[in-house]
Formats: C-alpha cells, structure tokens, sequence
C-alpha cells in the first residue's frame, strides 16, 4: 500500500481562480482550489488519498513517491552540439570538468 502522505504537493496562489491550489507532482492531473492555503493542501491530500485508495482496489498502478524512489545521481541529456561546445569551453576557462559544471550550473537554477 502507497503512503499518500509522501507525495510530493504544492499550494500555490492562482491569480486566474483568484484562490489557492493545491498541488501533487505524481499526480499532475489533479488539483483542488480553496480560498485558504491550509485548506487547498489538505483538500489535495485527500483528493491524493482517496485516487490511490480506488487505484489500489481496482488494481491499477499506483505512481511511487518521488521521496521514495531511488536515483543514481546520473541522467543524460541531449543538448544541440553547439550548446555542448559552449559549455565546455565555459569548464575549460573554469579549471573544472564539464561533468562539474553542468552540475554546478544546475545546481544554481
């Protein structure tokens, strides 16, 4: 059995619906809008609770939590070769690794 209360949510305000929104990253579909920011994450908590409880007794596969999911720290991104060449001419005038870089650079995003 999932663990709802380790997904990933959010409470953003919505300038269009003039209320807050309440989030869940595994569940991108979902949202659920109050006027108080404590009640929009409760309400999408609970909306989260009771999708996983009919996933599960319909047999249908349940998304992991991202807090619960392993990473190796390694992912690949395909950038154009112009891109690439800038980059590591940036780490090269850096006295770094591309690998270092790149990281870096995310890391300040």
């Amino acid at each position: 059995m999932v663990n709802y209360k380790h997904y990933t949510y959010k409470v953003t305000w919505s300038q269009e619906d003039q209320e807050f929104v309440g989030l869940c990253a595994e569940f991108p579909s979902l949202s659920f809008l109050h006027e108080n920011q404590a009640a929009a994450l409760e309400g999408i908590t609970n909306l989260v609770q009771d999708v996983v409880i009919d996933m599960e007794a319909n047999n249908e596969n349940v998304p992991e939590p991202i807090a619960e999911k392993k990473y190796s720290g390694k992912f690949q991104v395909r950038i154009p070769p112009e891109h690439h060449r800038r980059l590591a001419i940036e780490a090269a005038e850096q006295n770094v690794s591309l690998n270092r870089y790149v990281s870096l650079k995310l890391a300040a995003c």
